[in-house]
């Protein structure tokens, strides 16, 4: 249905909107929206009242949309553009925040700085790339030209920008990564955990020992439980929605306009004085290739080629959503060498993917005015269910969808989205119940709750026979004939290793393994919680490490070790934390019209 129609459907609709207009316009002066508005043409956002720029974000969006075309050689589909444009407004909030405490720490540049970078004795890496001799050495003659030529003026301007912003985030990145310094007690400690050892002797009473019968599992004991562990099951913002799908996938006259194409190319393509340019030319999506191939190892859809002769081209073939037509070269008694033309059957982008959005936008539009369900069922379409959840863009039955997620955190209960695009699909939105964020319900974690009491309860009855058993005779042959099994041992257990090895198999128990080295040589333990079962310990031999075998090559190496571990996740909570500190103000569903 065109816009007249829509227009003449909702002629009532369109004169309470001219009644209204003007009392909404009076009370949107008490919202954000004319604030927005108002911030000028190119701001999309603040990040603690400084502006981002439209422009800016555009730029962005524009550079990964370009290096995803220059890498993959295709056009960038709409879920792939939508995942560039959250990633272009990360980067700005990022770039921005940063840039600010760098101010607030008061992090400059001097102008001798920049000089030292360009014509000191140890020149940035860009300068020496320019400027280098064979031998390694800086021309410092075609430099000091350089900088002195009139016409250079404006690039060496730029240079120096370039050149200062560069030293300023070196310095921020000193700051941060001084935060990360490994001190001289962590390294001793961490070679002591890497040095000691121990040889134990141990009775193990595994969990699954203790019977059902011998549990008793109330509704208080998981009330109990639940509301001093809420935090546990938090969950994000939730979404259930229903949705309606238009298929853009290629239909019967895409895959005969395909075929009727390549047809119309066979001619050309036989008579072709460049195979290689005719491929190129035409964008084949199999490259050019002319090479002898074993006869034997030719794919079975290529088989065809055998029965042309020299220059002749084969009939189109079709096979996994592509259409190939051959072209034969050469021919041994044992090999052959041919080339390959290809295109996928796509979806016509006008009489398929363009009829397909406006069915879309029609049935938005509709579903507005008269229902969504009413008008699924009218235009005889399946309504699905769905669930999502905020900060997480897979969505059950559709796959991941960015878009779909963006609606759904920006809309409310009743919202209805325009067409969505996805790879092989338009898909219209309606959110039907939005749960904020907070602890779930017991009722909903009710089932997981009772198994962790249930095996708390073990665990706790376990402990306690054990402890009786101890109670009685602390000998640990004697325990283990009461508790039906046997003394084990482990050698050389290191203070660093979470499991421990026994009979060819591996025990998982960190917390064994740490209750252990309190313990003294010739120390026996109690009863100790692990994993799968509960432990009594004896620590036969003990063997300390000696700081006095720390030396500096080994310092270094432990040094570097703990560095990597400390800087690959300080970074990334040190920005979390800068964002959540910040004002920041998204604009981005006012001016982009993303819902």
């Amino acid at each position: 249905m065109g816009v007249m129609e829509k227009m003449r459907k909702s002629t009532g609709i369109i004169l309470w909107v001219l009644i209204f207009s003007f009392g909404v316009l009076w009370m949107l002066q008490d919202t954000r929206v004319f604030e927005a508005m108002g911030a000028g043409p190119g701001s999309l956002g603040e990040v603690n009242g400084e502006a981002i720029s439209i422009d800016a974000y555009n730029n962005r969006v524009s550079y990964y949309v370009d290096q995803y075309s220059q890498r993959t050689g295709n056009s960038i589909t709409p879920e792939q553009r939508a995942f560039y444009e959250d990633q272009a407004w990360e980067d700005l909030v990022t770039s921005i925040l940063i840039q600010q405490k760098m101010d607030e720490l008061g992090i400059k540049v001097t102008d001798q700085e920049v000089v030292n970078m360009i014509t000191g004795e140890n020149p940035d890496p860009f300068i020496r790339q320019q400027f280098q001799r064979e031998d390694g050495t800086i021309d410092r003659v075609a430099l000091q030209n350089a900088i002195e030529s009139p016409e250079n003026s404006q690039i060496w301007i730029s240079i120096e920008q370039q050149l200062r912003q560069k030293r300023r985030q070196q310095k921020m990145s000193n700051y941060v990564q001084s935060a990360m310094q490994v001190s001289s007690y962590e390294v001793e400690q961490q070679f002591i955990r890497n040095n000691t050892f121990a040889d134990i002797s141990f009775v193990r009473y595994p969990y699954a020992e203790i019977s059902e019968e011998e549990l008793s599992v109330t509704e208080d004991d998981l009330r109990e439980y639940y509301n001093n562990n809420k935090e546990k099951y938090q969950r994000n913002e939730s979404y259930r929605f229903e949705y309606v799908s238009f298929d853009t996938k290629p239909t019967k006259e895409d895959t005969t306009r395909t075929i009727n194409e390549m047809k119309n190319l066979r001619s050309d393509f036989a008579s072709a004085e460049s195979d290689s340019l005719f491929l190129t030319r035409y964008q084949s999506t199999t490259p050019y290739s002319a090479e002898f191939v074993d006869k034997d190892e030719v794919r079975d859809i290529f088989k065809p080629v055998l029965d042309l002769e020299n220059g002749e081209v084969s009939d189109v073939i079709k096979s996994g959503g592509k259409v190939y037509t051959l072209k034969k070269l050469d021919e041994t008694a044992s090999e052959v060498k041919f080339v390959v033309m290809s295109f996928d059957i796509t979806a016509d982008p006008i009489a398929t993917v363009d009829k397909r959005a406006e069915e879309a936008d029609d049935f938005s539009f509709f579903a507005e005015q008269d229902g969504f369900e009413e008008e699924a069922e009218r235009r005889d379409l399946q309504v699905k269910e769905a669930f999502a959840t905020k900060d997480n863009p897979f969505v059950a039955g559709i796959g991941q969808s960015i878009q779909i997620l963006n609606f759904l955190e920006s809309a409310d209960e009743g919202d209805i989205s325009g067409p969505l695009e996805l790879s092989n699909q338009f898909v219209v939105v309606k959110l039907n119940e939005l749960t904020p964020e907070g602890p779930r319900p017991f009722e909903e974690v009710e089932s997981q709750i009772r198994t962790l009491v249930t095996t708390q309860k073990r665990k706790d009855k376990a402990a306690q026979k054990v402890t009786d058993w101890l109670a009685s005779n602390s000998d640990l042959e004697v325990l283990a004939q009461t508790a039906g099994t046997e003394v084990q041992t482990a050698d050389d257990l290191a203070l660093n290793a979470s499991v421990i090895s026994v009979n060819g198999g591996s025990l998982r128990e960190p917390r064994v393994i740490g209750a252990l080295f309190e313990m003294e040589a010739g120390q026996q333990s109690g009863a100790i919680q692990g994993n799968n079962a509960v432990y009594v310990v004896r620590v036969d031999e003990r063997q300390d490490a000696n700081l006095d075998n720390l030396n500096a090559q080994t310092r270094q190496q432990i040094r570097q070790q703990l560095q990597q571990q400390k800087s690959g996740s300080f970074t990334q909570v040190w920005l979390d934390q800068l964002k959540e500190q910040a004002d920041i103000e998204d604009y981005r569903d006012l001016l982009l019209q993303r819902r």
